[in-house]
């Protein structure tokens, strides 16, 4: 038998320690944040232990060395966190009239404290809401604002909390609202609204979620120490464990309902995360099922991240799904669907 070089001994070994760091970061999803606070942290990292996977695969590979096949078996069993992060392909079925499009967008006040060097944010999101014109509009972070205009939409329920300068969240409907309310988070500013839409003989609950935000700045890693490293893990930590009885706060609420169900919004978390798993439950995520590319979300700079969402019922069919990672008026950019619901009466 030949023998190994002294490289592929090495790489073997670190193959196999990224093997059983891999298997673990599969696990965290199913450890809950209050529990697990410092585990949970790791799961941010599982696209790079994918990214890392690949990589040994296509070394061993072009080797043509059996080792591939300890990176392909993770990466096989792992596929369903690769579509999470990941889309090769997007689906884009044929439009029937019975469709109906659903904006999700997280529009940080409408730059209402001037985070963005720009003075024409509000009209700039009016614009793009006239020009996409969906059927249902979500907004996170909403405040009132004068130049927004949503001339679309018949019905509304929004949501505010403060003083002088108020925000909080708002749902659009160009179809009837017949019921409304809030799943309120104890001690903290972020909350849940939703509201039952009767669309033709139908009626659809739409949540739009807000879970409690991390509170790290997109600029978090210049001059980065080990004293700053440990103050990110904790707000992190911290921040996870809070978002878990949030999730699980929504997810008795929308197990009582019996209608479809819609729930998007700033999750605040990756989708590789114990809270995500919570609240997606049995339902389809938008992007897995139309998507294409990272689905970006949140604008940060080096790194796809993906933390807002748009879950569907599984008697909803996903035909379109577009994240529009080129709209800079906001720290988040907005996701926008095209479903078709089955008729309940079937």
């Amino acid at each position: 038998m030949r023998k190994q070089s002294w490289l592929s001994r090495i790489m073997f070994f670190l193959n196999v320690i990224l093997t059983i760091v891999t298997f673990i970061a599969y696990s965290l999803p199913f450890l809950a944040p209050k529990a697990f606070p410092f585990l949970s942290v790791f799961s941010l990292g599982l696209p790079f232990l994918l990214f890392l996977n690949f990589f040994f695969f296509i070394y061993w590979l072009l080797q043509l060395k059996r080792y591939m096949l300890l990176s392909g078996l993770v990466l096989l069993l792992g596929i369903t966190f690769i579509n999470r992060f990941y889309k090769f392909s997007e689906t884009n079925l044929p439009k029937e009239t019975t469709d109906f499009t659903l904006m999700s967008y997280n529009v940080r006040l409408f730059n209402l404290y001037e985070w963005l060097p720009k003075d024409d944010v509000p009209q700039q999101i009016s614009k793009l809401i006239q020009d996409k014109k969906p059927d249902i509009l979500c907004l996170q972070e909403f405040s009132p604002n004068d130049e927004v205009i949503t001339p679309n939409f018949k019905y509304s329920f929004i949501k505010l909390y403060g003083g002088k300068n108020k925000y909080g969240q708002a749902i659009y409907s160009s179809y009837k609202i017949i019921d409304k309310g809030e799943i309120e988070f104890p001690n903290s500013s972020n909350n849940v609204i939703f509201a039952d839409i009767i669309k033709e003989k139908d009626t659809i609950r739409v949540y739009s979620m807000h879970l409690q935000s991390i509170k790290i700045s997109t600029d978090i890693h210049e001059n980065i120490d080990e004293q700053k490293s440990k103050f990110i893990f904790k707000r992190l930590s911290e921040a996870f464990k809070v978002q878990q009885q949030q999730a699980e706060l929504i997810k008795s609420h929308y197990e009582t309902c019996k209608y479809a169900k819609i729930i998007c919004g700033d999750l605040n978390n990756s989708a590789f995360s114990y809270v995500y798993r919570t609240i997606k439950g049995d339902m389809k995520d938008a992007f897995e099922e139309a998507g294409v590319g990272f689905g970006k979300s949140y604008n940060y700079k080096y790194y796809p991240a993906r933390i807002d969402y748009i879950f569907v019922e599984n008697k909803i069919k996903v035909k379109q799904f577009k994240s529009i990672d080129t709209f800079f008026q906001s720290d988040h950019f907005p996701q926008i669907t095209r479903l078709n619901l089955e008729s309940q009466d079937k």
